[in-house]
């Protein structure tokens, strides 16, 4: 890790390239949380980072200790511990996140080598669009295998999955656990046979001994967790405020060394029968990255849909030389 150290305090620094609605919700999630000591953007439109700058150290004296800049030099990242990528081109209306494949992958081959060349022992985390596609190019552009590069996976799906839960079954929603797994996008999988309430397995919850998760429920939730992020965009442009929520606490797991176990997207290398696909299962997240992937039971059902998952993943690859 490239932390300083003064006064034998231990002082954390993260990086957010982009400056757009994503980037500015990941860094304002981070000072509230207080999740790093500094806080640096990256980002080529000079007025738009020294705005967003200027407007974050405004709110410094109601948020825990943190040093804000920015710069158009990609140089302000160096030394980052953690690095969280946005840039990229924005996903339209009914566009899906494969649809915007060709022009950010090409944004992460470039980028990723200069983001490591001024801080070389930084974990890099991708959130920017189609993010399985982008975390896998950013790996071959580098040849960095061991965790330090990954994605933010499924942790927004997964949240938006509880968040439903929750609200159906009237229960506080740090009492749901539940995982979508495979793409961040519309091949993705729902693990209803590992879903619980209060420890009560969703399939079995019963409210006033009634059934509450039938098929039918589970598939309308399901659709709406996949839908969802459609209608956010239609509405306002950009899916950005749950999003910086979710890289907090990606960033916290890194720069804490939690080990948290988080749905991120990772370099598969065999479990399930996935090999060189980046797509998000349950993984440990600590100081070292994201490096190792939980054997999770799947159904044969659940089996199938992460192998189609990882199959159209393979598809966009081969179209993109990948």
């Amino acid at each position: 890790m490239g932390a300083t150290r003064t006064s034998d305090v231990t002082s954390t620094k993260l990086s957010v390239v982009g400056a757009g609605s994503v980037g500015t919700a990941v860094a304002n999630a981070c000072l509230i949380r207080g999740s790093a000591d500094a806080i640096s953007l990256f980002d080529l439109n000079p007025e738009k980072v020294r705005a967003e700058v200027l407007d974050l150290n405004h709110g410094t004296q109601f948020a825990p200790s943190c040093r804000i800049e920015g710069d158009v030099d990609i140089a302000v990242t160096a030394d980052s511990d953690l690095v969280v990528v946005t840039a990229g081109a924005k996903q339209r209306p009914d566009q899906s996140r494969l649809e915007l494949a060709a022009a950010n992958v090409a944004l992460a081959r470039k980028l990723t080598p200069q983001l490591l060349a001024v801080s070389p022992d930084a974990v890099i985390v991708f959130v920017s669009n189609p993010v399985d596609i982008i975390t896998y190019a950013a790996i071959e552009a580098t040849g960095v295998t061991d965790g330090r590069i990954f994605g933010s996976g499924t942790v927004l799906d997964s949240g938006r999955l509880r968040y439903l839960l929750a609200r159906r079954a009237d229960i506080a929603i740090e009492n749901v656990h539940a995982f979508v797994v495979g793409e961040h996008g519309d091949s993705e999988v729902a693990l209803w046979s590992g879903a619980t309430i209060g420890g009560v397995p969703a399939e079995n919850f019963r409210i006033d001994g009634l059934p509450v998760f039938g098929p039918e429920v589970r598939a309308e939730l399901f659709d709406e967790v996949v839908r969802s992020a459609y209608e956010i965009i239609r509405g306002k442009g950009a899916t950005n405020l749950a999003i910086g929520l979710a890289s907090a606490r990606i960033v916290e797991a890194v720069l804490r060394n939690q080990r948290r176990v988080l749905p991120v997207s990772t370099l598969q290398t065999g479990l399930h029968g996935l090999r060189d696909v980046c797509l998000s299962l349950p993984t440990i997240v600590d100081a070292r990255g994201a490096h190792t992937v939980l054997d999770v039971p799947l159904s044969p059902e659940e089996a199938a849909g992460l192998a189609a998952s990882a199959a159209t993943l393979h598809e966009v690859q081969a179209s993109l030389d990948l």
